[in-house]
């Protein structure tokens, strides 16, 4: 009789409880591992007296005695010796409460032996890998017991006993078995707890991003990136837009903003913070989110990823999670009805990167407003991204800024020579969009776009634009039209100045037609995020700080404090704008020669005058030379 052979005659005299009464210390790991065959094989024929002792073992809902630790212990080592002799259909009791332990209730040594069995499941069985892949995907959460203790010291020195054997497990598994990276990201992405509580989905969204970044990201990386869009997204439109917004009608969107700084500036006089808040004001005039469980959550969560956007920026990893977004964004974001608060991931990825990511971004809206292949409100969203980027983003420079105003100048123009016709906002909806967004990214930026020499010529294109028998300026949103003309007439870019009196109404019946039943007229996506977390300014009477010149090109800005929020620091506010109307400079009367001079030498040119004057036919009148300075405005202050 040969050994083996005899330690397994020998297990077999013995009950799995008289083992057990006897101390699984005078046996040794091979009479354990046949003692555990014997029970499984015993189901077979009906025996399941040891078997249903072992699967007791396994199943436990009270605190486990010191003897009971170690019993649990033993049984996990001897099963993972004798996996190849587990069944799912036969032995399907014994799976589901191995599968049933968490790892948060346990200590180091049942989460070792625990993980050791499953990943020699998951390596013996095809049949066992996506029920070893949940069972630690599972274990991504703690139980609710330990709610109240994770930021606890104890509850802290869990988490990373248990998330760092998790993922040391999943990366074990991935190596052994070629296909679970591709079965470990659907179970990822479909187990997303987005209900839960807030503190619980935290924690799982930090483990995906640990996947992303860890030995397996490169084959996890685009479906966690866009699981994680899409759960933003998720809570996003949970959030009602009768949850945020309380918009006065006759007022306009600028008004509304700079409002807000007004009272921001009563705030504490006495403590000196006054100052400061002037400088960061806050948001629109807008209800509070505080206590929007929706809100709160989603903002935690997108300060977990502006966490991880910035520690990849920091490894130099930023392109490789950035392009995800981008196609996650595009797919997700930008179809989804007006939102709300998603869209700053991508703001705040650009503004860790300006000159790659910042420049992508710009570029892939444009090309899908120009692009006739996208529908037509996907080209109304895009166009609505980009003119409230280019507004409010200060990492972007003034070249691209005009770079991205001339594809805009240049299509509307072509717009006009090749379409023609009267006014009829629905059916010429994109063309007011983009009339609409050259205006509003001009309001804030039309001192740096004039200093940008290159683009003058295409600034002279904008007023036959706006004076073409399609009326823009008849359409567009009127508290938009009449800051633009405003400018327009400080900055002397037209001709000849029209009266547009809208008494600041935030919108008009053709505005509402243009932006049709989702109402894109008025969607400005990255107006100031109303998140607190994400946005808001923490230590205040830390930072004192001028506010950002736009009077110059954006090619340095802010740099960001460690105190302040993520978006804060990149974000251009309607009070840090300084409009022509509002320069002090003045102009002497040698600037008055000088500009005659540039005048009287300009019609010396052999160029001719009027290049484009052949337009005229087409509704298009004849544009006229930019001044060599600014002359302020004698208009009335609106703001």
């Amino acid at each position: 009789m040969g050994a083996e052979e005899f330690v397994n005659n020998n297990s077999k005299s013995r009950g799995f409880h008289e083992m057990e009464e006897d101390g699984f210390d005078n046996f040794t790991d091979s009479e354990l591992v046949y003692h555990v065959r014997d029970a499984l094989n015993s189901v077979s024929s009906g025996d399941n007296e040891s078997y249903n002792q072992l699967v007791g073992v396994m199943y436990h809902t009270d605190r486990l005695a010191p003897d009971e630790v170690a019993l649990l212990v033993t049984s996990l080592k001897a099963l993972s010796g004798a996996v190849s002799y587990i069944d799912n259909a036969i032995h399907e009791t014994l799976l589901s409460s191995i599968f049933r332990i968490n790892m948060w209730n346990y200590g180091p040594d049942v989460m070792d032996a625990l993980l050791e069995l499953i990943i020699s499941l998951a390596a013996s069985n095809g049949k066992h890998v996506e029920l070893c892949l949940e069972m630690l995907v599972s274990n991504f959460t703690p139980p609710y017991s330990f709610m109240g203790i994770l930021k606890q010291p104890r509850g802290i020195a869990r988490k990373d006993q248990v998330l760092s054997r998790v993922h040391s497990a999943l990366k074990h598994i991935a190596d052994l078995v070629p296909l679970a990276p591709s079965k470990l990201s659907t179970i990822v992405s479909q187990k997303i707890p987005i209900y839960a509580k807030e503190p619980l989905v935290v924690i799982y969204m930090e483990n995906m991003l640990k996947l992303e970044s860890g030995a397996i990201g490169e084959f996890l990386r685009s479906t966690m990136l866009m699981a994680l869009m899409d759960t933003l997204i998720d809570l996003d439109v949970d959030i009602g837009w009768d949850d945020i917004l309380q918009d006065d009608s006759s007022k306009g969107i600028f008004q509304m903003e700079i409002e807000d700084v007004d009272e921001i500036a009563d705030y504490d006089e006495e403590d000196g913070t006054e100052e400061v808040l002037l400088q960061f004001p806050r948001e629109l005039s807008r209800k509070t989110l505080g206590g929007n469980s929706t809100a709160e959550k989603l903002d935690s969560l997108m300060v977990v990823t502006f966490e991880h956007l910035k520690s990849c920026e920091a490894s130099g990893r930023l392109i490789e999670v950035f392009e995800p977004l981008l196609d996650s964004f595009r797919i997700t974001v930008l179809t989804a009805y007006k939102s709300k608060f998603s869209q700053f991931v991508m703001f705040y990825a650009c503004a860790l990167d300006p000159e790659n990511c910042g420049v992508r971004f710009a570029v892939l809206l444009a090309d899908i407003f120009v692009c006739e292949e996208y529908p037509l409100p996907f080209r109304m969203s895009a166009i609505s991204y980009l003119a409230s980027y280019l507004s409010r983003a200060n990492f972007l420079s003034a070249p691209l800024v005009a770079s991205m105003l001339k594809r805009l100048v240049d299509w509307c123009f072509e717009y006009c020579k090749t379409k023609g016709g009267e006014m009829n906002p629905t059916s010429h909806r994109l063309f007011y969009s983009g009339c609409q967004a050259i205006m509003y990214v001009l309001c804030f930026r039309m001192k740096s776009m004039i200093d940008v020499a290159w683009f003058k010529p295409h600034l002279l294109l904008i007023e036959p634009i706006l004076k073409h028998k399609l009326s823009p300026l008849k359409v567009c949103l009127p508290s938009i039209v009449d800051e633009f003309c405003r400018q327009a007439e400080a900055a002397l870019l037209f001709t000849s100045s029209e009266e547009f009196n809208f008494n600041y109404l935030l919108e008009s019946e053709h505005s509402r037609a243009f932006g049709g039943m989702e109402r894109l007229d008025m969607f400005f996506p990255f107006d100031p995020c109303l998140l607190r977390k994400s946005d808001s300014l923490q230590e205040m009477h830390s930072i004192l700080r001028p506010p950002f010149p736009l009077s110059s090109p954006i090619s340095s800005p802010i740099s960001p404090h460690p105190n302040i929020g993520f978006i804060r620091p990149h974000f251009v506010y309607w009070s840090m704008v300084r409009p022509p109307y509002d320069d002090d400079e003045g102009i002497s009367d040698e600037d008055v020669v000088e500009q005659e001079l540039d005048l009287d030498v300009s019609k010396m040119s052999i160029t001719p005058r009027d290049p484009l004057s052949y337009w005229i036919s087409n509704g298009l009148e004849e544009p006229r030379g930019m001044p060599a300075r600014i002359r302020p405005s004698t208009s009335p202050e609106s703001l």
